[in-house]
C-alpha cells in the first residue's frame, strides 16, 4: 500500500509539474486536448515543424501537444498561403505557436525599424484571416526593446508603450481570441547608451503609459542563465534562469494579477564550461523551475542556429544532424517525461 501511495504520488507530481494546469490550458492554451507539455521550441522559420515535433515531444504521449515560438516579420504579409500552411502542418502536428510580430532588419542602420501603426494593422490583417491551429491565437509584440538595435537605435520605453497599446487594442478589438503579450525584456542588461535595466524600462512605460500593462494577457519572458549564457540552474537572481519570478512579482504589484509565463527565450551556450553538463541542467530546470506552476511554456531558443552566431544555442547542425544541445534536451525530457509510463505500470 505504502508503495502504491508513493507511485500515485509521484505520477500526480509529474502530471502537474509537466503540463498546464486544466485553468491555464481552458484559458490560455485552448487546444483541443487539455494535455499540453510546458515545453517546447523557438524556430525562425515555417518549415521546421516536422523536424522539431520528434525533440520537443519526446516523453510525451501522442495526445499532448507543445509549443513553438516563431517570428512573423513585416515581409511575411506576403506570404499568407504558406503561413496557413504553417499552422495547419501545426494542427496535424499538435502545435501551438506563440507568434511574435517583427517589423523589418535595416541593415545600413543594423537595426529593427520602428514599425508605423499601418505595418502592424497589416500584420494583424493578415494574421485574423488565417486559420489558426488553436482557438485561442498567441502573439507577442516585438522583441527585447529595452535593446537600442531592436528599436532603430534608441531606446523609447515611452513610444513603445504606445504601440503596445495600439497594437493590443488592436488585437483584442478583432475579438479572434488574440493572447498579447509584450516584447520580453533581456533581464540581464545594464543602464547604458545602447541598453536599459528591464525593470527600468517597464517603469518608464508605466509613466508614460499608467494603464499599460492591463492590455497584457501573459508574460512574455526571455530568462537566460547569465551571466554568459552558461551559468548553472541552481542561480537564483534576476538574471538567472528563475528571471521569470521577478517578473511575476512586478507585474504583480502594478497589476494586482497572477500571470500565466511564456518563457519563449532560454538556455545554455554549448561551451567548455557548460557541454559536459548540459543533460544535468537541463533536467534540474525541467524538474526544479519550469514546473513553476504559473509556466505555460517554454521555447529554448533556437532550433536551427548553425551555421552563424548562433551556433552554440543550435540544436541541430547545419546539414540537420543533432548537437549536444539537441541530444541533452532529449536525454532529460526522456528522464523527466518519460518516466511517467513507468510510474502508471507500476502503479497498476
Amino acid at each position: 500500500m505504502i508503495m502504491i501511495r508513493k507511485y500515485q504520488l509521484a505520477l500526480f507530481t509529474a502530471l502537474f509539474l509537466f503540463f498546464t494546469s486544466v485553468a491555464l490550458s481552458a484559458v490560455f492554451a485552448a487546444v483541443v486536448s487539455e494535455r499540453t507539455s510546458v515545453m517546447g521550441m523557438h524556430l525562425m522559420n515555417v518549415g521546421e515543424l516536422e523536424e522539431v515535433k520528434p525533440l520537443i515531444s519526446h516523453g510525451s504521449d501522442e495526445e499532448t501537444w507543445q509549443y513553438v515560438t516563431i517570428p512573423f516579420i513585416l515581409s511575411d504579409v506576403e506570404k499568407a498561403d504558406e503561413w496557413q500552411e504553417f499552422f495547419d502542418d501545426a494542427r496535424e502536428l499538435q502545435i501551438i505557436p506563440l507568434v511574435r510580430l517583427a517589423s523589418r532588419y535595416d541593415p545600413d542602420s543594423d537595426s529593427w525599424i520602428v514599425p508605423t501603426r499601418r505595418d502592424i494593422t497589416r500584420q494583424i490583417e493578415v494574421l485574423s484571416a488565417l486559420d489558426w491551429p488553436t482557438k485561442h491565437r498567441h502573439v507577442m509584440v516585438f522583441n527585447e526593446v529595452n535593446h537600442a538595435k531592436e528599436w532603430e537605435n534608441e531606446i523609447a520605453p515611452a513610444e513603445y508603450a504606445q504601440v503596445f497599446l495600439f497594437t493590443s487594442q488592436w488585437l483584442h478589438s478583432e475579438q479572434k481570441n488574440y493572447v498579447v503579450l509584450p516584447a520580453a525584456m533581456d533581464l540581464a542588461a545594464p543602464n547604458g547608451p545602447v541598453t536599459r535595466e528591464a525593470f527600468a524600462y517597464l517603469e518608464e512605460m508605466r509613466a508614460a503609459q499608467p494603464d499599460v500593462f492591463e492590455h497584457m494577457d501573459a508574460i512574455n519572458s526571455h530568462s537566460y542563465p547569465n551571466p554568459g549564457f552558461s551559468s548553472d540552474p541552481y542561480r537564483t537572481g534576476q538574471n538567472s534562469l528563475r528571471g521569470f519570478e521577478f517578473e511575476i512579482a512586478y507585474f504583480k504589484e502594478h497589476t494586482n494579477k497572477d500571470f500565466p509565463v511564456y518563457i519563449t527565450e532560454t538556455g545554455w551556450e554549448d561551451n567548455a564550461r557548460t557541454r559536459y553538463r548540459l543533460h544535468e541542467y537541463y533536467e534540474y530546470a525541467l524538474e526544479n523551475i519550469w514546473s513553476h506552476s504559473q509556466v505555460v511554456a517554454v521555447t529554448p531558443f533556437i532550433f536551427r542556429g548553425d551555421p552563424g552566431p548562433f551556433s552554440g544555442f543550435s540544436f541541430v547542425k547545419g546539414d540537420g544532424t543533432p548537437t549536444r544541445q539537441y541530444s541533452a534536451l532529449e536525454q532529460a525530457l526522456g528522464r523527466v517525461l518519460g518516466s511517467e509510463d513507468q510510474w502508471l505500470s507500476q502503479s497498476e
